[in-house]
């Protein structure tokens, strides 16, 4: 057993820059940062287009910000989040840049800012085309000075301990349930081992593994919003699933797609079908730089006409100096397969991207279980509402996670570790005889998720859904309770979780609204409200 005054569950940026929060706030106190992989590999590293942030007052606003955001999330965002995660931004961007992250500048020193989809104006900061892993790198350099913060690798959180685990009947309706800690299966003893907490921050990332194709790592899992339904704290907007617009298509790849950042169609790129014709004009004024849920079912319906199962980005107008020095990943990528961006167009069709909804949080990340904060996209902070506005979720991460060590600082001292946790329970169990129960599995949730539960929906598709995850939740249970826990278990007992929730979500909304569209439904109702779950 462990005790720790902070416990951080994930390592990308919300989990770190709060680590780094509460450290130096409380350098007599340890923060204890948990991860299943290594350190480094999270969400947040992938991120390529870059971080929105207003910090140029004479040419851009708050108020422009505010409304793009708004606008994207088309009636469901919460205004005050808005305005708070917009306006305290360049604070928290200051903060990233004082623990060392660099984007790029222009030879007067100052910043260079990109425009994206949904933005009225040039705002988003980056560093080159791996924005996500200079802010990862500079984070983890700064926590690796910190002598009061832990890092524990290969560990993987398999549940929240509430009352639940003193005996107690604990519902969603039960009044203060109280997070206590976690149960964690260490990868590199396999013993399952409790640590207590007196403060826990979810900061597990996304949920893209469940779908076949996806622009997340494979440790985008959905492990925190599964474990904190099933200790009865409350989940929102599961439906609002963001598919980029832009992932490079490779016949016969599946699985973690490379990603073509958004940036590239702000800087000029058009988006042509198999015919060469530029479309997005018959979908939107913006044409190609319109928000990410009208650009991906634009893709989808011209992939749906022409029967191919990919569109073109153009970029063979760009000059091949500038968009070498703002793009050299995605320049090398595309060499690496064949593909030379000054002579041809780029393959591309959407892919799983970002969950707007997760882990119901207020205004100060706290969650609806006591003690228990939820940071970054696994949180549903309502910032996003039904779309998430291109490069708002890095800020989102940077914004959220100030507020939770805020609030979390002015209460740990008043919080006791609860000692009379049993530990875990694993009499009965045996090794699974067979792997394939748990692969094939996942196959087929992956399958249902992509097939039926994609960027368009409808009834039949949803009803069809349900039915078939029931089956893989009853079949992975049984498998749960029986068998010796594996991280390939927990990843798909958490996935089927998620995907419940996604197609509950979805059902129970009937419209269509920012990312959820649904064929029966084609029109917005009054129906302006958040599912929660």
């Amino acid at each position: 057993m462990q005790q720790t005054d902070f416990l951080v569950i994930g390592s990308g940026i919300a989990g770190l820059s709060y680590a780094l929060k509460v450290a130096e706030t409380f350098p007599d106190k340890k923060v204890l940062v948990m991860t299943k992989a290594a350190a480094d590999e999270t969400n947040t590293k992938y991120a390529q287009g870059g971080i929105a942030v207003v910090n140029d007052l004479e040419n851009d606003s708050y108020e422009k910000h505010i409304d793009d955001t708004l606008i994207a999330g088309d009636g469901l965002c919460n205004e005050k989040v808005v305005e708070i995660v917009v306006k305290e931004g360049p604070e928290r961007v200051n903060d990233i840049i004082e623990w060392g992250a660099r984007f790029d500048k222009e030879k007067d020193g100052e910043y260079k800012r990109g425009r994206e989809g949904g933005h009225s104006e040039f705002r988003i900061l980056h560093h080159k085309d791996i924005t996500g892993w200079e802010m990862e790198r500079a984070l983890l350099d700064a926590v690796s000075k910190q002598e009061n913060i832990e890092m524990i690798k290969h560990c993987f959180v398999i549940d929240i301990i509430t009352q639940h685990h003193l005996g107690f009947l604990v519902t969603k309706a039960t009044p203060d349930v109280e997070c206590y800690g976690v149960y964690v299966l260490n990868h590199v003893t396999n013993q399952i081992e409790k640590i207590l907490s007196k403060i826990t921050l979810m900061a597990t990332g996304g949920n893209g593994q469940v779908y076949r194709t996806t622009t997340n790592p494979t440790i985008a899992t959905g492990d925190g919003v599964a474990m904190v339904y099933r200790a009865k704290g409350r989940i929102e907007n599961m439906e609002f699933i963001q598919f980029h617009p832009t992932a490079l298509y490779e016949p016969g790849v599946r699985g973690h797609a490379f990603l073509i950042t958004e940036a590239v169609r702000g800087d000029g790129g058009i988006l042509r079908n198999s015919k060469g014709e530029a479309f997005m004009e018959k979908y939107d004024e913006r044409k190609d730089l319109a928000p990410r849920d009208i650009v991906a079912r634009a893709i989808d319906s011209e992939m749906k006409k022409t029967g191919t199962e990919h569109v073109y980005l153009d970029c063979r107008h760009f000059s091949k100096e500038k968009f070498v020095e703002h793009f050299p990943n995605i320049y090398q990528k595309c060499l690496s397969i064949g593909i030379d961006i000054t002579q041809q167009m780029i393959p591309v069709s959407p892919a799983a991207h970002y969950s707007c909804g997760g882990i119901k949080t207020d205004e100060w990340g706290r969650s609806s279980i006591n003690n228990l904060y939820a940071c970054g996209e696994c949180a549903s902070t309502g910032l996003h509402g039904a779309n998430r506005l291109a490069s708002n979720s890095l800020l989102e991460g940077l914004v959220f996670a100030h507020r939770c060590s805020v609030d979390a600082a002015e209460k740990v001292n008043t919080i006791s570790f609860q000692n009379e946790i049993p530990d875990w329970n694993a009499e009965g169990t045996s090794q699974p005889r067979e792997m394939i129960l748990i692969t094939q599995s996942l196959k087929e949730l992956q399958l249902v998720m992509s097939d039926y539960v994609g960027i368009v929906r409808n009834d039949i598709r949803l009803q069809r859904a349900s039915r078939r995850l029931d089956l893989l939740w009853e079949e992975t249970e049984q498998l749960y309770q029986t068998s010796t826990l594996s991280p390939q278990l927990l990843e798909l007992r958490n996935m089927i979780t998620v995907g419940y929730l996604i197609v509950k979500g979805a059902s129970f909304r009937k419209e269509s609204r920012g990312l959820h569209f649904n064929t029966d439904y084609p029109s917005k109702s009054e129906m302006v409200q958040n599912i929660v779950l």
